[in-house]
This record gives structure tokens, C-alpha cells and sequence, in this order.
């Protein structure tokens, strides 16, 4: 089997230095290109995944028109299963707490009305450039890590990156602060849904923002932060790019990291609380997730709410190269609706990011949003 991974040099701090830099000359498309197409021996491999190219009914969707019906339909199956979410706000409150200048960057220190009564504290980086500047929302357990303030989380500073692209960066962590016990306030949807909703928040706060182009903001998470960013993106349609970092992009149940099933994410069930850890019989899953996985869905679902909005997996080990048999569907969705290249992913040997796997995930942002944004 061939598979093509990102290569991995020693010297670690000096890679990491060199990726946070501007981009090279040459533009991100010229590096990135070959991460768009699946190896050959998982081109058009759709596993044992039901299309999402057929309606509940099992009717074939052959048309962008039809697409458009069947994709209101895909949305309205998993909200049925993860909660409604409350009202989007429609202009989130922001407060300055404190502004520096860092390398050239400015950095200030913010709170964000991210639902109803709740407030999250960040990070808002401000590359020099002409305004109004693409933008993506960056989400971790913490905002210290994606802007580079904590030295022993390496390669996880996706904020600070994309900012030394010049890409406008917000960083927000969990709501509460606690990622086991998130707070949801009033809300009734899953907790990962409300991290989406929050992301919603996020951006509707983002779109004010006069340095910020609406129309390009994106979003990104590694692990947990790659659950978030890619149920934020597929629940958010007006972020207009989405890339993930090894968050575990299907249901799989012999993977600990992928773990989907537990009630800080999709398994919350008010009459059940399951010890964590993989699903055994004596430990059954619960909640929205034991529902879902009982109706045969799965997250290439999700992806395909994505569509045709670019999107890219930065894989570990949670998400190897037999993930493009999930990926394809939605290159299929994206084939019926008259696009291409828009569905990528690189593989690394483990589930840090490292130099190489963010280089090509700050090309993306820079070709999506800066070279050739997608509207």
C-alpha cells in the first residue's frame, strides 16, 4: 500500500520558526495541490458509508437543485438528534481588555458575549496589512496555545501561524474553561453542538469587526478543537473555509482519542452517566451518540454539510490516509455541484501537529482565503 506522508526533520524549533513565517514566493497551491487528491488505492472507495447523495428515502440526488433540498434534510436529521441550538446573537458584545504590539502583531485581550449570559475570554491578533483582512476562529481547550504563549504545547500555536500569513486570528477556548463539564448554560443540544453554536456566536462577533472581511473567515481546532471546528463549520454554513487537526473525522469505536460517544461531546443523557473510556458492553454508549450510531449515521454526514466550502484534514493518528474512503463522499457531493479541489488532507505518523502538517495548513488558509477565496 502506498500512502504519502509529511516528511518529519529533527530540529524542531527551527522548523517550527520557519513555518510561522510569511509564505514563500511561490504560491500555496504549487505545495499543497497533491494533498487534493486521495492515493490511488482509495480513489473512489467509499467504504461501507450510506451516500449522502441519497435522501432518507433512498432516492438518488442527481441534481445541485435536488442537493440543495437533500442537504436541509441532513441538517434537520442531526439537529433532531443533537438538540436545537438557542438564537444566534446577532451582534455579540466584544470588550477590550488589553492591546500589545508583538512582533509586529497586535494583540488584544478580549471577552466575548458567546451565547446568552455567558461570556469566553481570548485572543484577537491583528496582522499588519490592508483591512478588512481574512480571519479565522481558532478553538483549543485554552486561547494561551494557539497564539504561542505556552511553550510546552509546540505546533499548536494555529492562531499565532495564521497570523504571520496575515490572517486576522480570534482564540477561544472552552466554554467554562472546563472541556469534561463544558458550560451549556439553558441550552438543550449536545454539548458539542453547543460548541459549534458557540462558533456561530463567534462569528457572527467576528463579522463586526471593521478589520475583518466577513466573507473570509474561516475556521480551525486541533483534537478537541478539531471536533469543534468541524461541527462548527458543518452547523455554521457562512464560515467559508474549515479545517480540522486530527480530531477523528469518523466514528470509530477501537480508537480512544475518537471518542465521539462521551457526554462532554455527543453522549450527554440526563439519566445516564457511563465511566469514560471505550465503549464495552458493561460501559454502553449513550445520548445523541448511541442514537445516531443505531440509525447508521456517521460524521462523512457532517462533511458533506460542509460542502462545497473547502475543506482539510491535518491527519495523525487518529486520521490516516483510509479516512479519503469517508472524504470521497463529500468529493462526490462537490462533483455533482460543479467543483473540485476542494476536499484535501495530509498524514503524519502521530497525532501532534508538527512543522510540516502546519505549513501546509497555513497554504491552505493562505490559498483559500488570500489567493483564491471562495465566496
Amino acid at each position: 500500500m502506498v500512502t504519502r506522508l509529511l516528511v518529519i526533520v529533527l530540529g524542531c524549533g527551527l522548523c517550527s520558526a520557519l513555518a510561522a513565517q510569511e509564505p514563500p514566493a511561490a504560491p500555496a497551491w504549487s505545495r499543497i495541490a497533491p494533498y487534493f487528491q486521495p492515493p490511488a488505492e482509495f480513489a473512489g472507495q467509499f467504504g461501507d458509508l450510506p451516500s449522502p447523495l441519497k435522501t432518507a428515502a433512498g432516492q438518488p440526488i442527481t441534481t445541485a437543485d435536488q442537493w440543495s433540498e437533500r442537504r436541509k434534510e441532513l441538517f434537520a436529521t442531526w439537529t433532531q438528534f443533537l438538540g436545537p441550538w438557542p438564537a444566534v446573537l446577532e451582534a455579540p458584545k466584544v470588550e477590550y481588555l488589553s492591546e500589545e504590539t508583538r512582533d509586529g502583531i497586535v494583540q488584544k485581550r478580549v471577552r466575548v458575549e458567546i451565547a446568552p449570559n455567558q461570556t469566553g475570554e481570548g485572543w484577537l491578533l491583528i496582522p499588519p496589512g490592508k483591512k478588512p483582512l481574512p480571519a479565522a476562529l481558532v478553538v483549543f481547550y485554552e486561547p494561551e496555545t494557539s497564539i504561542g504563549l505556552k511553550g510546552d504545547k509546540p505546533d499548536r500555536d494555529l492562531g499565532w501561524q495564521l497570523a504571520k500569513r496575515g490572517i486576522a486570528t480570534l482564540n477561544i477556548g472552552t466554554p467554562g474553561g472546563n472541556a469534561y463539564k463544558p458550560e451549556i448554560g439553558q441550552a438543550v443540544c449536545q454539548p458539542l453542538s453547543f460548541h459549534a453554536y458557540v462558533a456561530a456566536n463567534c462569528w457572527q462577533a467576528m463579522s463586526h469587526m471593521p478589520e475583518i472581511d466577513k466573507t473570509r473567515i474561516g475556521i480551525v481546532g486541533h483534537s478537541y478543537g478539531g471536533k469543534w471546528s468541524m461541527f462548527g463549520g458543518a452547523l455554521w454554513d457562512k464560515f467559508a473555509v474549515v479545517a480540522v487537526s486530527d480530531p477523528g473525522i469518523v466514528f470509530d469505536e477501537a480508537r480512544g482519542s475518537v471518542n465521539y460517544w462521551e457526554p462532554w461531546y455527543l453522549g450527554l443523557d440526563a439519566s445516564v452517566t457511563r465511566k469514560p473510556g471505550i465503549p464495552k458492553p458493561d460501559n454502553p454508549t449513550t445520548g445523541a451518540y448511541k442514537q445516531l450510531r443505531a440509525a447508521g449515521h456517521d460524521l462523512h454526514e457532517i462533511h458533506a454539510l460542509i460542502c462545497p466550502r473547502p475543506f482539510f484534514v491535518s491527519g495523525g493518528s487518529e486520521d490516516t490516509p483510509k479516512r479519503w474512503t469517508a472524504l470521497n463522499h463529500s468529493i462526490a457531493v462537490n462533483k455533482l455541484l460543479g467543483v473540485s479541489d476542494r476536499i484535501g488532507m495530509t498524514n503524519r505518523p502521530d497525532h501532534s501537529p508538527n512543522a510540516q502538517s502546519n505549513a501546509a495548513l497555513m497554504d491552505f488558509f493562505t490559498h483559500f482565503l488570500i489567493e483564491k477565496p471562495v465566496h
